[in-house]
């Protein structure tokens, strides 16, 4: 009777190795992720930045955000000023407080709402096919064809002061806020849309999904549950730097002045101006600018690490 030798990987497995149950999708997702380095920095950073936009606000009031003593205005930075004061006396530090709370509302709300109308459009293209992806596809490619940058100056400009301030939470913000997060997240959305078609026309030919179709599963049951699922790893990646992007076109639309608008304080908006005192006070736009700059760079950074880790062809672990 012949018998079958151990192979040579068998015998270096210990009885732990032996014993260990398979990793799970979001343990080899971690593993990938924690061994890009520069991902997990930025991680570290954008934590670190929530507390500072966030946890700040539990030592400093938006009125002292908002107070102003021309006495102290253009003072450099002190103990009791660090980030010294504006052209006004404001305090620069309280200010970056609360204006990362409106640059990362807007960055997060946005993409939000960019993801929802991405993946929806997607879906329903790469699902059904035919004349209802060329009609989707053919509006996507029009949206394509108009530079948002311009559409989002023109229309902050023309929308910015029609729309009141709003009190959320004991927090009164300017209604242009409102406006930059439509016009960001309703004119980005078409590069996730087409992303998302591409996953769906691949996904939608397995044969769990021939399977599924021929059990007579409802439509919005296979995209939703089971197509949406396997095309996850894009759409959370595409997503990340939709942040940094949001970010980024709020700072552009505000530095010219047409952005989110007074007393409501942002990232963006405090350098509106500060070009005019960039040797003589340059803590206005030194702060803000670097805040900006560690943002949108570690948002990048965990970005690559997500694309990195997700990655179904990667099987290191």
């Amino acid at each position: 009777m012949s018998t079958v030798e151990p192979s040579v990987a068998t015998l270096n497995l210990g009885a732990d190795d032996l014993e260990a149950p398979p990793l799970t999708l979001g343990q080899m997702t971690w593993r990938r992720f924690r061994r890009h380095k520069m991902a997990l920095a930025g991680a570290v950073v954008i934590v670190l930045l929530f507390v500072y936009a966030f946890g700040g606000a539990l030592i400093y009031s938006e009125a002292d955000a908002n107070f102003t003593d021309t006495g102290l205005r253009l003072t450099s930075p002190t103990a009791e000023h660090p980030f010294g004061t504006d052209t006004v006396g404001r305090d620069i530090l309280i200010r970056t407080i609360y204006g990362g709370q409106i640059s990362l509302l807007i960055g997060l709300t946005a993409v939000i709402l960019e993801t929802a109308i991405g993946v929806l459009i997607g879906a329903i293209a790469g699902y059904y096919g035919g004349k209802i992806d060329s009609i989707l596809m053919r509006f996507t490619e029009a949206a394509l064809n108009i530079p948002q940058l311009f559409l989002l100056i023109v229309m902050a400009k023309f929308f910015g002061g029609s729309i009141p301030d709003v009190t959320v939470l004991g927090r009164t913000f300017s209604g242009s806020v409102i406006v930059i997060i439509l016009i960001i997240g309703l004119t980005s959305w078409m590069y996730l849309a087409r992303i998302v078609r591409a996953e769906f026309l691949s996904v939608k030919e397995n044969e769990f999904i021939l399977a599924a179709r021929a059990i007579g599963t409802p439509n919005w049951e296979i995209i939703f549950k089971h197509i949406l699922p396997n095309s996850i790893a894009p759409i959370v990646v595409s997503a990340t730097l939709g942040v940094a992007n949001a970010i980024l076109s709020e700072a552009y639309i505000s530095f010219l002045g047409l952005g989110v608008q007074p007393p409501t304080a942002t990232w963006g908006n405090m350098l509106d101006g500060s070009y005019n005192y960039i040797e003589s006070a340059p803590w206005l736009w030194i702060f803000p600018g670097l805040l900006i700059v560690l943002t949108v760079l570690s948002i990048n950074f965990v970005g690559d690490g997500l694309r990195d880790a997700l990655d179904p062809r990667s099987r290191a672990v």
